[in-house]
């Protein structure tokens, strides 16, 4: 079994949405994929909105803070955001390839609901094209026996 870490601020958008890319792209039975961050906010409302249009839900996803997970040794941390990669506590897993991108994140924007429907499709696509490349070369074939 493959352990996957996505890590993020407050565990409710980025991380979240990324979450369930990763579900939908592989084989739950080969590859368990967590979600947590450094603190916990709650399932942000446009995230869960916009993976329905993408035909993905996340709303039975909680909110999970990262020493949650402790007890798990993972094969990879993928940190979704900078704050998240800079202040990430120690995660004693001991060959974990660690990777970072700092994804948009839509949940800051003031604007009008066209304004933040856009921000949230934005940051979707970005993080569905990171994840499918992230599976295709990590997780593809082979790799995940």
């Amino acid at each position: 079994m493959i352990n996957i870490l996505v890590l993020c601020t407050g565990n409710s958008c980025r991380s979240q949405m990324a979450h369930g890319y990763l579900n939908h792209f592989l084989d739950k039975r080969k590859v368990m994929v967590y979600s947590a961050g450094i603190e916990t906010h709650g399932i942000n409302p446009g995230a869960a909105a916009i993976m329905k249009e993408d035909g993905i839900s996340i709303d039975h996803h909680t909110s999970n803070h990262v020493d949650e997970y402790s007890d798990v040794d993972f094969d990879f941390i993928i940190t979704v955001c900078n704050h998240a990669n800079e202040n990430c506590p120690f995660i004693p897993s001991k060959n974990a390839i660690r990777l970072h991108h700092n994804f948009y994140d839509p949940s800051k924007l003031v604007g009008t609901e066209v304004e933040k429907h856009a921000a949230f499709l934005k940051a979707r696509e970005e993080i569905k094209a990171y994840f499918k490349k992230f599976v295709e070369e990590y997780l593809s074939g082979d790799k995940v026996a």
